[in-house]
């Protein structure tokens, strides 16, 4: 066999070797569009790592957290990587349940901004590497307010925000006063409701972790999101969370809209929002305080204590996580497509400050937060839009279906609270919080 001929067929055998040994990765996330665009870039990860080759398990928000919690708890092992909100990695953590996240040099943590990197650590080790990270702010139509002859602020009231949804609410031009989400879930309507509550004063538990939905707070907050939302909001909004708003907005049918940060990036995109030229950015709105007015999440990747191919795994997190991961997504799609709320060089990079304008109120949102102190009286929990207990889950989602269902209008908003309330006693009681 000529030397030539043994050199390719001794490459072919190589590769088929490399093939049948590479391991594969397991990889569990949400259908968010930064995550879409992760997959679109795995031969960018298999190219560098050919022992590797990774398989995606994509799942809408509520679908996806109720799989992995199910397969961490049981130590199924299904994942061997799992993306995981704030709200999860410090629980888990602290049980045990993920594998500290393996930084070296390149990786530079303390590139991470603070807030994000103390939410997803434990003891002082880091348990999750944040993707990306958001706070949320109002999302508005200048052109609109202009027409409107309304000025909105820097930080407007929720009073302000009302009354430009009053003037811009044309729902036979297609244009709806106010977008916001409807959808039963702790991680959708209760996030956003949960912030509405604290600006108005309330919390979710007292210092003796009694649940407080019947006070005076949650009353009038819930009333006024329910009357803002019946009277300016789009047909079927109870139905509606990030994405089907995202949506709306893009296609011009939404004045005004005050959701994740992470949107901004989205509506201001030509290729993908018909108003791009048009959106303005201002902080969420507040009432009575400003202390959690506006929410703080990450969504973060991180390797369950049952995954055998920990190595494997935290490779994948480190390129996923990275400064090189961004400036990845800046070369393919341009900078206003990155994942941002993560690093602070991003928002020290001049390309992403002459293209995002909206990063510097995105980098306020998320600095303003404290998941530490976001209600005006003291709480006993951490969390802004979220108690960070493992019982919040199942009462966020119970206390999500009845909010919906008010503002459906199957239910009032004191009867909705009033079923809240028993349903949150019962679960703290039952947890051993209260006698």
């Amino acid at each position: 066999m000529p030397r030539f001929a043994r050199t390719a067929l001794m490459a072919t055998l190589a590769t088929a070797g490399l093939a049948a040994q590479a391991q594969e990765l397991v990889i569990a996330t949400v259908n968010n569009g930064h995550m879409i665009e992760m997959q679109k870039l795995t031969p960018e990860f298999e190219k560098a790592n050919p022992g590797i080759k990774l398989k995606w398990v994509t799942l809408e928000e509520g679908v996806l957290r109720q799989r992995v919690t199910t397969d961490i708890a049981t130590k199924g092992g299904q994942f061997d990587v799992m993306t995981i909100g704030l709200y999860e990695a410090p629980i888990w953590s602290k049980k045990g349940w993920l594998k500290p996240i393996a930084t070296d040099a390149a990786y530079n943590v303390d590139d991470l901004l603070p807030a994000i990197r103390e939410g997803l650590s434990y003891e002082g080790k880091l348990y999750a590497a944040p993707f990306y990270a958001e706070s949320s702010m109002l999302m508005y139509r200048k052109d609109l307010a202009d027409k409107a002859g309304i000025t909105i602020g820097e930080q407007p009231t929720w009073e302000q925000v009302r009354a430009f949804a009053a003037k811009a609410h044309d729902p036979k031009a297609g244009v709806y006063g106010m977008c916001l989400r409807g959808k039963p879930g702790w991680g959708d309507n209760m996030a956003l409701l949960t912030t509405m509550a604290n600006t108005w004063g309330g919390q979710w538990f007292d210092m003796s972790w009694k649940p407080q939905l019947e006070s005076r707070p949650w009353k009038d907050a819930m009333a006024f999101y329910v009357d803002l939302m019946k009277q300016y909001g789009p047909p079927g909004a109870s139905a509606n969370s990030f994405n089907e708003n995202l949506a709306l907005f893009n296609e011009g049918k939404c004045a005004q809209w005050v959701d994740a940060t992470i949107a901004a990036s989205f509506i201001s995109d030509p290729k993908q929002s018909k108003v791009a030229d048009k959106v303005a950015f201002a902080q969420a709105p507040t009432a009575a305080t400003p202390k959690g007015a506006n929410w703080l999440w990450s969504w973060n990747l991180a390797v369950p204590a049952s995954s055998t191919k920990d190595e494997a795994a935290q490779k994948f997190i480190r390129w996923a996580t990275s400064k090189d991961y961004i400036a990845l997504v800046a070369k393919t799609h341009g900078w206003h497509a990155v994942p941002t709320g993560t690093r602070k060089s991003t928002y020290a990079n001049p390309e992403f400050q002459r293209v995002a304008k909206f990063a510097a109120a995105e980098k306020k949102a998320i600095d303003a937060a404290n998941p530490n102190d976001s209600t005006l009286p003291k709480s006993p929990y951490v969390g802004v839009q979220y108690a960070a207990i493992p019982e919040f889950q199942a009462i966020g989602v119970g206390v999500g279906q009845q909010m919906s269902a008010a503002l459906a209008g199957r239910s009032t908003v004191e009867q909705a609270l009033k079923t809240s309330q028993t349903l949150a006693e019962r679960e703290m009681k039952k947890a051993g919080y209260t006698k």
